[in-house]
């Protein structure tokens, strides 16, 4: 990879959950267990098959969320804001990252199936507000998440985005599937690499990675 390869970007859209910070800050085990106890309260079953749903839905409808809300017509906002009321503590700033996301030409956004204010705290807690031009929750895409088609369709419209001059980095393969059909470049940003069609490059440094694109 060559900062050449990516010489016509010019937009540049960022995950957020263990793609902006490390995913040694483990904060979505936390998220995972508040979604668990919520599925518990919600429905009524137990830790154990609220656990088993959680991962069920995860996998056949993009989101736990997703799948609540069409099995289960769930109302999506307080369950967004239950389950992302977790501690920072764990986040520190990275003024390097920051530095090199600054750096970048162009327009630079976050989109995260998670919600825009929590993703707000996230950019805080790592020093990152503020560098952004947008930031882009499951909200705004109507509650449909990634990787579904409809879901970029509508942040992508939303935002404007040319998908032939951007590039999408995120730490979850199948998220990346759509953003290269679209023309995207696609960076898979995770400790262990999975070749597969739809990534172009894989990191596990965003900051070395977007430091070699600054030159």
């Amino acid at each position: 990879m060559s900062a050449d390869d990516f010489a016509h970007v010019r937009a540049w859209v960022f995950d957020l959950d263990n793609t902006l910070y490390h995913p040694s800050a483990r904060l979505f085990d936390q998220i995972e267990a508040r979604m668990t106890a919520y599925v518990v309260a919600t429905l009524g079953v137990s830790p154990a098959e609220a656990d088993r749903l959680r991962s069920q839905y995860w996998r056949e409808h993009g989101t736990t969320l997703a799948g609540l809300m069409r099995e289960h017509d769930l109302d999506p906002l307080p369950y967004l804001e239950d389950v992302h009321d977790i501690s920072m503590d764990h986040l520190v700033p990275d003024p390097e990252l920051a530095s090199h996301i600054r750096n970048l030409p162009g327009r630079r956004i976050v989109y995260t199936n998670g919600c825009a204010p929590y993703a707000e705290r996230v950019l805080a807690a790592r020093g990152l507000s503020g560098l952004f031009d947008a930031v882009y929750g499951v909200e705004h895409a109507d509650f449909h998440p990634k990787p579904d088609q409809a879901a970029f369709d509508r942040v992508f419209g939303r935002d404007g985005i040319d998908t032939t001059v951007a590039a999408m980095f995120e730490d979850e393969p199948r998220n990346l599937a759509v953003p290269h059909a679209m023309g995207m470049k696609t960076v898979h940003v995770a400790e262990t690499s999975k070749p597969a069609d739809h990534i172009h490059y894989h990191t596990d440094d965003l900051t070395q990675f977007l430091a070699t694109l600054s030159g």
